[in-house]
């Protein structure tokens, strides 16, 4: 089945933002091994008749092959369409008589599964998730269907801004590099993706070495530790490749501009970030927040739309991957107004590097960071969510219970060291889709208008 393409960056943002927003001791985290050896973390809330399960494997679409960028997207969205001796129509019937909610995604870092199911039909789920991983069928029919789906939204995205200006961020930003490939491919790649190929992934990138599984929802420990080994035993021992090579962005100034018959330019634009094992992650995330993760109480959105109202919305984020550090942003605004607005940009980039922030806004923000999301947290398969990306980022299991010291004790000379590693408005990368006026490309391998 197509799953709906989910904006990688922001997927990570929300994740991220989950790990360090959670309230302290909300949630008791079980580690539970199997009589195999498999190791899952779970979450036992017995007082609702539903399970949740996340799974994540290490080495995701960064480890396709150039030439067939998209394979592992094109896995994701056709491993449940039939396994075992269930062709598609009936595999898909079968999770609907049950009410089973079963996807799998491709990020650049990891190839993920997740599955909802009432409790009382939980042995049922973990079967049928269990053949999809280790005995897809990737009929023809299907395959192709599927294909030709993500074909004609990849002939969209040739013409829509917001892709084309992304897409063209990481190939200016790192090149060579796998993260430059686009993890859902493109026309070229994707048409060569074979079903064989499709095989290959599902037998040679799943191992039980390179998987993190979170559990939440009415299993006790005992139950899950026999359905770990019935639903993933199967598996290989070990992924033959699960590294991507470490890297960084590209460490000078650069602006593309990508033509567009537009009367409002696309504006992506970042650089060097760090990565979630930073010891300065911390006041990174909380420098973010007010340089422009905070919406309408960020330093951007003040300066650039509430006081110039030169764009609807302005935003910035930190993409912590496995192989790098990122923090991006962007803005829509009319194509008269993108050098402005870039300026504007710039300038406070500089003018925080050079300042700091204020006490006012370093307290506000750990208050939001701290007390905001956990009222609306409301699923088991959110919290499913939290246990693999603290696996993922090697956080330890009792993480959740120290979350808002760790935000508490950034002080304003943290923020102002990290805003002197990472806001260099000099370095700064930007794409730009659409005819913005006054504005020049410049930088290594761009193209001068």
């Amino acid at each position: 089945m197509l799953i709906a393409y989910r904006s990688i960056a922001a997927g990570l943002a929300v994740i991220f933002f989950l790990l360090i927003s959670l309230p302290a001791k909300a949630v008791e985290v079980k580690e539970v091994t199997s009589p195999g050896g498999i190791k899952a973390w779970l979450v036992e809330e017995p007082s609702i008749p539903i399970v949740s399960m996340n799974v994540a494997w290490r080495g995701g679409a960064s480890l396709d092959p150039a030439d067939k960028a998209g394979l592992a997207y094109l896995a994701s969205s056709t491993m449940d369409e039939g396994a075992g001796d269930l062709d598609s129509k009936a595999f898909q019937e079968r999770l609907s008589d049950l009410a089973i909610k079963l996807s799998f995604d491709a990020s650049k870092d990891s190839f993920s599964g997740s599955l909802k199911t009432l409790s009382e039909n939980t042995e049922e789920a973990f079967r049928l998730f269990g053949l999809a991983i280790t005995d897809p069928r990737f009929d023809e029919e299907p395959v192709e269907r599927i294909r030709g789906q993500i074909l004609a939204s990849l002939n969209r995205k040739l013409s829509d801004p917001n892709s084309l200006a992304g897409r063209a961020w990481f190939e200016l930003a790192f090149e060579d590099h796998p993260y430059a490939q686009p993890s859902e491919g493109t026309i070229e790649t994707m048409t060569a993706v074979t079903r064989d190929d499709l095989a290959k992934f599902a037998r040679t990138r799943l191992g039980k070495n390179n998987m993190l599984i979170g559990v939440v929802g009415d299993i006790s420990a005992e139950e899950l530790g026999l359905l770990l080994d019935k639903t993933f035993g199967a598996l290989p021992e070990k992924a033959e490749n699960s590294i991507v090579p470490q890297t960084v962005p590209l460490s000078e100034a650069a602006v593309k501009i990508i033509p567009q018959d537009i009367p409002q330019s696309v504006v992506v634009f970042g650089g060097q970030g760090v990565k979630r094992e930073d010891p300065d992650y911390y006041a990174a995330y909380v420098l973010n927040y007010i340089l422009g993760g905070g919406s309408f109480q960020s330093r951007l959105t003040e300066e650039i739309r509430e006081k110039r109202g030169l764009v609807y919305s302005v935003y910035s984020y930190l993409y912590p991957m496995k192989a790098a550090g990122l923090q991006m942003g962007g803005f829509g605004t009319s194509n008269a107004s993108v050098r402005e607005a870039l300026d504007l940009v710039e300038a406070e980039l500089g003018r925080v590097r050079a300042d700091g922030v204020t006490t006012e806004e370093l307290a506000a923000a750990k208050t939001y960071l701290n007390g905001s999301f956990p009222l609306s947290l409301s699923s088991n398969d959110r919290i499913a969510d939290i246990l693999v990306a603290m696996q993922f980022s090697n956080l330890p299991i009792d993480y959740l219970n120290d979350r808002s010291d760790l935000i508490n004790a950034v002080s304003e000379d943290d923020i102002r060291r990290v805003a002197q590693k990472l806001l260099d408005p000099d370095k700064l990368i930007v794409v730009v889709a659409g005819k913005p006026e006054n504005l020049e490309a410049k930088g290594k391998g761009v193209e001068k208008n």
